[in-house]
């Protein structure tokens, strides 16, 4: 690099020693190596789509993200007791929305029983600080059914936990798909069961989609960092800023992951930077002319 142009260059190399240099040079060559892999880290998301007999693809079943979009919150559908109620009332902060049908009793039976054995380990307060909400995407399930089911769900969690803080949605066709096109939520009827993925959908206040996690299985962790993913305010955006800076959602393994090589980056990075004042610091004071009383 020349000098010349850059004269403050001259000021700083010029104050440290020849092998001082070679060495501050072998701490920064690594870090080009740290940064590129730090920006190639990020995978995508696999679907499934189903195809008839003669591999024509016929209804995508799957997930296909839209993190960032908004799902419709004037959609009406029924709750528990059969009264119509708009998303708006019901999303008003981070929000857990688990699209389901309540007469399966193997994938839907177990996301939401798994659901229910992990909430009382999450610190945040239902109701207040989020809400869990379960839509029927089989417009043949009835308010009477999705009643029932929330007791078996709220009694399996064996811990006091409010009516209002898991909600339990049935709908019509229209008012359904409006939901699962706006989610990316792709499923198709088979007979009187369904093809369908097993996901729950992280929205915030305003039913922006800020994350998916995937599977029948939950883990604390997992659930209480997309909470602060969806939480509003200032304060929350500053915690989200942290959380997507340390960890970072791992797309194969369904699951928040500590970004070690980040986090390491960083570290590398300000302890290099340090050492390098230290010496440009110690090295103007060895030069500057002793003053004189």
């Amino acid at each position: 690099m020349d000098k010349k142009r850059f004269p403050f260059l001259r000021s700083i190399t010029g104050t440290i020693p020849s092998f001082l240099r070679c060495r501050a040079a072998l701490l920064v060559l690594p870090l080009l190596f740290v940064c590129n892999e730090a920006r190639s880290a990020d995978k995508g998301v696999e679907h499934t789509h189903v195809a008839d007999a003669n591999g024509t693809e016929v209804t995508p079943v799957g997930i296909n993200e839209r993190l960032g979009s908004r799902i419709p919150l004037d959609i009406v559908f029924r709750d528990e007791a059969g009264r119509p109620v708009r998303l708006a009332e019901l999303v008003t902060g981070p929000t857990i929305i688990l699209p389901v049908y309540y007469s399966c009793t193997n994938v839907c039976y177990n996301l939401q029983w798994g659901l229910a054995q992990v909430l009382p380990k999450i610190k945040s307060r239902p109701g207040e600080e989020y809400r869990v909400i379960s839509v029927s995407f089989d417009e043949n399930d009835s308010p009477q059914l999705a009643s029932k089911f929330k007791r078996v769900y709220l009694t399996a969690m064996h811990a006091p936990f409010p009516e209002d803080g898991w909600r339990f949605l049935t709908g019509d066709v229209e008012n359904i798909h409006r939901l699962t096109d706006a989610a990316g939520f792709g499923f198709q009827r088979r007979g009187r069961d369904f093809l369908h993925p097993s996901v729950s959908l992280i929205v915030t206040g305003d039913g922006t989609i800020v994350r998916y996690l995937y599977g029948t299985t939950f883990l604390a962790k997992d659930l209480a960092l997309a909470l602060i993913e969806a939480r509003d305010g200032i304060s929350g955006t500053t915690i989200r800023k942290i959380v997507d800076y340390c960890f970072t959602f791992d797309p194969d393994q369904k699951t928040y992951a500590f970004n070690l090589l980040r986090v390491s980056a960083t570290v590398v990075i300000l302890c290099t930077g340090g050492f390098l004042l230290f010496l440009v610091v110690a090295g103007r004071k060895r030069t500057q002319p002793p003053s004189r009383k």
